[in-house]
């Protein structure tokens, strides 16, 4: 690996866990649009990196926000199993679906999520 990737990789996952921890969200919000506009991944390296990520941020994120009373294990399970299943078909679909299509869907996500939270309901 290259020496003058190192700090900015620092910088993405800084950012990734900072909004993991005050909002849920980072590795596909976060990492992923990073890796690829800073450091020229390919959405497929980039979102299997940040999913690699990902993992670490969340259990650390989840151990601390159940030092603080928010987490309900029951519920999570109830989300977290099937979502593997998920996982797996979309991971597959990944794999099938053109970059460029991978690009444009997660442009409207995030627009769609920007625009969800400016727009009050």
């Amino acid at each position: 690996m290259d020496s003058r990737r190192l700090p900015t990789l620092a910088v993405i996952g800084t950012a990734g866990g900072l909004l993991s921890g005050l909002f849920g969200v980072g590795g596909g919000v976060i990492i992923v649009p990073l890796l690829v506009l800073w450091l020229g991944y390919g959405e497929r390296e980039a979102t299997g990196t940040s999913l690699g990520a990902i993992a670490i941020v969340a259990a650390a994120a989840a151990g601390v926000q159940a030092l603080y009373g928010n987490v309900h294990l029951a519920e999570g399970l109830l989300v977290g199993v099937p979502a593997v299943g998920g996982v797996l078909l979309g991971t597959w679909l990944q794999q099938r679906v053109p970059v460029r299509a991978l690009s444009l869907i997660l442009a409207a996500l995030l627009v769609a999520v920007a625009v969800d939270m400016l727009v009050p309901g």
